[in-house]
């Protein structure tokens, strides 16, 4: 395996500093941020599709520090019933699956997105439940009308790029646990699969590693991130996981996000890593930092700093005792 970063949160630094930072931290792999939420902070996407200078630029750049490309990440909502909104992060998604290869990776993380409840509606509408009946007409809407026949032909477009789509299971996204994600591969197609971040699955109340398992067996794990979530158990227990507050007000919050070995120690990130490799997973671990008690440096840098104990970099040996 290797251990990276998903650059945005260094996206402050610029593009040369925040390289010279993942070598000084010897990591091996950088997520490049091309659009929609994660922005563009380092280079300008469309100039880069066009110019094969430019493109040679960024991995010379990129390699003269011993780093690859994970993946592009343009997390964004591309179905969003605001048209203008879903233009630009379409615009960017098609970018970053035409600019994939040309970077040296073959994955984009995405979300799914999520619709509105109807053509009329004017903001996203993110179903929790069946009942009333209403919500199963929405669903019915957002999956048959809308994300099916979009996610159909951004998957032929991927096959055609030789690229995979690699979506982050989010709540307020349609795709947020393994059965959907699964589903809208089931509809769409095989170019779409899973970034797998465990941080959202926690307060979801789902096991990752049991998730790992079943996202694994369908051969659908594509890229990770690392990060973790702290869940408070008398919040919780009070008013359960469903959390809208402010991520800053962390004393109030059901659950908040954790550097890793924060939120779970050994228990949870060697059994994980190990779930990963017995799906035969051995990519990159890209470390996402959005923990609301750390600077980003000191949290960042204390993530690197646990992983590289926990990680599995080399080949599994024979097994030479039997």
């Amino acid at each position: 395996m290797k251990l990276g970063v998903m650059g945005a949160g260094l996206g402050a630094m610029g593009f040369e500093k925040a390289l010279d930072y993942c070598q000084q931290l010897a990591l091996d792999t950088i997520e490049l941020p091309v659009g929609a939420y994660p922005g563009k902070p380092f280079f300008d996407p469309d100039e880069a599709l066009k110019s094969k200078q430019m493109q040679q630029e960024i991995k010379d750049a990129i390699a003269a520090r011993g780093l690859t490309v994970s993946a592009l990440a343009v997390h964004g909502n591309p179905v969003h019933p605001d048209k203008k909104i879903a233009k630009q992060h379409e615009h960017d998604h098609d970018v970053a699956v035409r600019l994939a290869q040309k970077l040296g990776t073959d994955i984009v993380v995405t979300f799914s997105g999520c619709p509105g409840g109807s053509k009329a509606d004017k903001m996203p509408n993110w179903v929790t439940c069946a009942w009333p009946p209403d919500y199963l007409e929405i669903l019915d809407y957002q999956w048959n009308k809308v994300l099916v026949p979009f996610w159909t032909k951004k998957n032929k477009a991927a096959a055609n790029e030789g690229v995979k789509i690699a979506f982050e299971a989010h709540p307020g996204f349609c795709v947020y646990n393994p059965d959907t994600l699964l589903k809208l591969r089931k509809l769409c197609g095989k170019q779409l699969g899973c970034n797998f971040d465990p941080s959202h699955f926690f307060w979801q109340g789902i096991d990752p590693v049991e998730a790992v398992r079943v996202i694994g067996d369908a051969k659908a794990l594509f890229h990770v991130h690392a990060k973790d979530t702290a869940i408070d158990p008398l919040n919780s227990r009070i008013n359960g996981n469903l959390d809208a507050k402010d991520y800053g007000d962390v004393a109030a919050r059901s659950w908040v996000f954790r550097t890793c070995g924060y939120g779970h120690g050994d228990e949870f990130w060697k059994p994980f890593i190990s779930m990963l490799r017995v799906k035969g997973y051995d990519g990159t671990l890209s470390i996402e930092h959005e923990d609301s008690l750390m600077s980003i440096q000191e949290g960042f840098e204390k993530a690197v700093a646990y992983l590289k104990g926990v990680m599995i970099r080399q080949k599994a040996g024979a097994a030479w005792w039997f």
